[in-house]
């Protein structure tokens, strides 16, 4: 997942995507634990794309706020 596809996404699906990552990061964790993770590489991955929906959502939000004060 790149930023520049998340930056096409709006709010809510952001903060759908975001929810996803975060079962996933929980399910990967699990594995982890019981010693059952297939390949540990991909809980990097995870938190990595979980950070870049983020940063696009604070972006998104400094943005609007702007926008706001702009129009005011």
């Amino acid at each position: 997942m790149k930023a520049s596809e998340l930056k096409n996404k709006t709010k809510d699906e952001l903060l759908e995507e975001l929810v996803n990552l975060r079962r996933e990061q929980f399910n990967l964790r699990m594995q982890q634990a019981t010693g059952q993770m297939a390949r540990p590489d991909q809980y990097r991955k995870v938190r990595k794309n979980i950070a870049r929906v983020k940063t696009v959502l604070s972006a998104q939000k400094i943005e609007s706020a702007q926008q706001e004060g702009a129009s005011a």
